[in-house]
């Protein structure tokens, strides 16, 4: 695969130089392809206005959450799903309008629906018996009759990793449909005058690569519905659109993914005689993950005869969590020359004190110097959003890059934000 470079042979990042990004604001950074990211928003538009069915795209900003990637969201036109207090708060800071936000979770705290109910929040996704409850409390306490959809558990298993598959009966997500809790929760939501019962959702899972699962999800939600008696205005099937990592990932075009849904859900409107309902997909990683790497300044290394050689980074699980977590893999590339002849392969490890702290498993790369930039491939979902201060290292910087301009969008974290909510200790005890 080719790389995009300058005359310095060094990797462009949104027409931008990799190694001056480097040199402006520090490693690891975060860089994100803002352009990357809107052709993505508006391609999934473009399939449901293509087909001319009513629909929302939402993205689902757990991937990625900063005040910069929901006001792309909304010049987009896109809705945005959030999955607790903090996103709210930032998202309603960037100027979101809170009509276009939906409300996901499964544990939800009185506090946080209270103020998704005070701030205008359009629809709240009910995940639970206790949510029903409390969530009438409030509406009826503000005097406001909430848009909600039911979350539903629907039983079936995405083709990915057990701790990103959310559709099995056995999850913690949603009202179970097998042994009848969705069918309460829906009698209970729509004798309740504090509710506007929309529709369904379910979310199978993550970093799915075929349409299967989608259809059955689509279909059941249907068929759900209509064995209740009731045409609901909004099906969302949720995201885990698959996005490509390594060579070994294969994922589908984004137009697989939608059509497959919309001609799901068009034949059963059309088999039980319903106004086409609203369809609703919420993607997140394959909205911001291939938009985005990260770069590293290359430190120490070392070599073992016959076995590994471990190239060291400036960051590691701190700012991706998800190869100790998971046991994701990722590509990674020389910025200093993508494209030059790779000569060795090694692991990529970063700089925290665990054994299990690898970026990178297996990486062809270049010879490489000590104060290289190496850049990891898309790393845009998932990597800021879960980054943490372990072994109190601060939180890297975010830039936004777009046809040749860069912008920082999140500050780095300095020794000085790590102490900030320090206290010190002046209890005094008697021996």
């Amino acid at each position: 695969m080719k790389y995009s470079t300058n005359t310095s042979q060094h990797l462009t990042i949104g027409h931008v130089d990799a190694i001056d990004l480097a040199q402006s604001y520090g490693t690891p950074l975060y860089v994100y392809d803002v352009s990357k990211i809107r052709h993505t928003m508006r391609a999934f538009k473009a399939i449901f206005e293509k087909e001319n069915v009513p629909y929302v795209v939402s993205y689902a900003s757990k991937a990625f959450a900063t005040k910069a990637i929901y006001q792309v969201a909304q010049q987009e036109g896109i809705h945005a799903d959030i999955v607790s207090g903090g996103e709210l708060y930032t998202a309603l800071k960037a100027g979101f309008d809170p009509k276009h936000l939906s409300f996901n979770g499964n544990n939800k705290s009185w506090d946080e629906l209270t103020v998704a109910v005070e701030k205008g929040v359009g629809t709240i996704i009910v995940d639970n018996f206790l949510e029903l409850q409390i969530l009438s409390e409030i509406a009826a306490q503000q005097n406001v009759k909430q848009d909600i959809l039911l979350r539903i558990s629907p039983g079936i298993s995405a083709h990915t990793h057990e701790f990103i598959s959310t559709g099995q009966q056995d999850s913690k997500f949603g009202f179970d449909l097998l042994t009848g809790q969705a069918k309460k929760a829906y009698d209970i939501a729509q004798k309740d005058e504090n509710f506007n019962l929309r529709g369904l959702h379910a979310h199978i899972g993550s970093q799915i690569f075929d349409v299967t699962g989608f259809e059955k999800n689509a279909a059941l939600l249907a068929e759900t519905a209509q064995s209740w008696g009731w045409q609901p205005a909004v099906i969302n099937v949720g995201g885990g659109f698959g996005i490509q990592y390594t060579s070994e990932d294969e994922p589908l075009p984004e137009s697989e993914y939608a059509n497959a849904i919309i001609r799901t859900l068009k034949g059963k409107a059309a088999e039980f005689d319903w106004k086409m309902p609203e369809i609703w997909i919420e993607p997140g990683r394959s909205i911001v993950g291939p938009a985005g790497q990260t770069l590293y300044t290359i430190g120490s290394r070392k070599d073992i005869p016959d076995l590994r050689h471990y190239l060291a980074v400036d960051g590691g699980m701190g700012d991706n969590i998800r190869p100790a977590l998971y046991e994701a893999n990722y590509s990674a590339v020389l910025a200093n020359n993508p494209n030059a002849p790779t000569e060795e392969v090694v692991r990529v490890a970063g700089k925290y004190c665990e054994s299990g702290d690898v970026l990178v498993w297996q990486q062809a790369l270049p010879k490489t110097q000590p104060g290289d930039i190496l850049s990891v491939l898309a790393t845009g979902a998932y990597g800021y959003a879960m980054a943490s201060n372990y072994n109190r290292n601060p939180r890297p910087a975010v830039v936004f890059v777009e046809e040749g301009k860069h912008q920082l969008v999140v500050a780095r974290e300095t020794y000085a934000n790590l102490t900030a909510l320090d206290k010190d200790y002046t209890l005094e005890t008697t021996s």
